[in-house]
């Protein structure tokens, strides 16, 4: 058996069992970590179980949201025959794969591609001292769909590379993305957290470091949403569920009874039967929405407990010095549950004010919404900002957010050609950071990939130049690992 082969059965057994499981991702790690810290294996085996199914909890949540209501932005396309891109990172990862597969190539060199990736991530944060890395991406459905778009970015870019070297080039170019740019958001998570021991290993890093930085020039930290006074019958919004469920009665129940009912039960069919009228189906669509973020958030509460104390060992033993990256709704605890809404709610008027835009100006391409961005992006940076710079910030970065989901993800999808396919990633990061890359390298062939992965190892080395406290740079509430 070749190295290749080898190589490639191995990571496809690794990703198709233990990647794409993210529950056992984490949970494996968090058994690794108790048992560095030298305690019992039953004691490890419990961290193991509260880990994978906190994680199991958060994915019910999650993939509740996601697919609940994406049919029905979805259907937005379908029913008045736009020709759209979903801006998504799932409706990216098909539209991505079908790409790849569509020039000759395997989904297996992004499996190649993932793994490379993430040894690279090991290896710069265990050469810290030079490369003042911090943090290990450990997102591990996040690293799929990123290697995935990242593989046909750079495909699609230098067709040369169409190969094992790609293969190779491509792991060094994301891994890269995981390091560097997960280790940008540590100060500002930190602060968000009390100093909670993680940082953001998801699809807005690089938004998340420019919120920080740009909140404190908008607003008062100190006038935040949880400080914002509302008439006193407004006083019940204060509550999750209840401002959560009003919201989204609001929200999707316009966008379904635009699509009509005779539509929505074509689209639902088991959610919808003959016997249930139209408005007691939107109640309940609408409301089901408090019921998946309640669950989300008390799944992230679990797993992130467990692997934060966990990682411990593994920092202590292995990674000295590290941090983990991890999903950006592990932040959601940190701040007002109205705060997660607020960004939700701006982010969507931006979102349909720049769609609007592209209609207006008959722009080549037109764009839906997708949900895990309008909701995951903009929630994360309300967060940040309303830590930073309070209610104005909050309100003001995820409407401009949104505006640049849409616009960036047209150009990306439009420029990558994967419109052809219905879908763009559609994330923050990837409607930003990312089509610069994707240009660069387009225009400059190899050089320019090299010089991106450079460009982007030189920003820890600013970052630790600039920091104002070089001596606990390496340091977690006072404890070096």
């Amino acid at each position: 058996m070749d190295l290749y082969t080898t190589i490639n059965t191995a990571s496809t057994v690794f990703a198709n069992n233990i990647l794409s499981k993210p529950e056992f991702f984490i949970g494996i790690l968090v058994f690794i970590g108790y048992l560095l810290l030298g305690k019992p294996i039953y004691d490890a085996f419990g961290g193991f179980i509260k880990a994978a199914v906190g994680m199991m909890i958060w994915n019910v949540g999650a993939g509740g949201l996601v697919s609940t209501f994406r049919p029905i932005l979805a259907g937005l396309n379908e029913r008045f025959h736009l020709n759209a891109a979903v801006i998504d990172p799932y409706f990216g990862l098909n539209a991505a794969s079908e790409a790849i597969k569509m020039i000759g190539m395997s989904l297996s060199w992004t499996m190649i591609s993932l793994m490379v990736g993430f040894g690279w991530n090991i290896l710069l944060v265990l050469l810290r001292r030079y490369t003042k890395l911090r943090t290990l991406f450990l997102t591990g459905h996040i690293m799929i769909q990123q290697a995935t778009t990242c593989t046909w970015i750079l495909f699609f870019a230098i067709p040369e590379l169409r190969n094992f070297t790609g293969a190779l080039w491509i792991g060094l170019l994301v891994g890269t993305y995981w390091a560097v740019f997960s280790n940008l958001t540590v100060e500002a998570t930190e602060e968000l957290t009390d100093n909670s021991g993680f940082a953001i290993g998801h699809q807005q890093m690089f938004w998340v470091w420019l919120t920080s930085k740009i909140a404190p020039k908008l607003g008062d930290p100190n006038k935040s949403v949880e400080n914002v006074r509302m008439p006193k019958w407004l006083s019940m919004f204060n509550d999750n569920v209840i401002s959560t469920g009003t919201l989204m009665l609001l929200f999707f129940g316009v966008i379904m009874a635009i699509l009509g009912e005779p539509y929505m039960r074509g689209l639902d069919k088991v959610g919808f039967p003959a016997a249930l009228a139209f408005p007691t189906y939107i109640l309940g669509k609408s409301l089901s929405f408090a019921v998946y973020l309640f669950i989300l958030i008390s799944g992230v509460r679990m797993f992130v407990a467990e692997l934060t104390e966990s990682f411990r060992g593994i920092s202590e033993k292995i990674l000295p010095g590290a941090l983990p990256a991890v999903d950006c709704a592990a932040t959601y605890g940190f701040s007002s549950p109205n705060t997660v809404l607020f960004g939700f709610l701006f982010g969507c008027i931006g979102q349909f004010i720049a769609i609007a835009g592209l209609f207006i100006f008959k722009a080549p391409i037109m764009i839906i919404t997708g949900f895990v961005p309008v909701f995951f992006d903009n929630a994360t940076v309300a967060v940040f900002a309303n830590k930073f710079g309070g209610v104005r910030a909050a309100s003001i970065l995820p409407f401009c957010t949104g505006i640049v989901q849409v616009l960036g993800g047209g150009f990306a999808a439009w420029y990558f050609e994967l419109y052809k396919f219905g879908g763009w990633h559609g994330n923050i990061d990837w409607d930003t950071l990312w089509p610069v890359i994707g240009v660069i390298m387009k225009n400059f062939s190899t050089p320019g990939l090299i010089l991106v992965i450079v460009l982007m190892l030189v920003i820890p080395q600013l970052q630790y130049r600039r920091s104002a406290n070089k001596e606990n740079y390496f340091k977690v509430e006072g404890s070096e690992f």
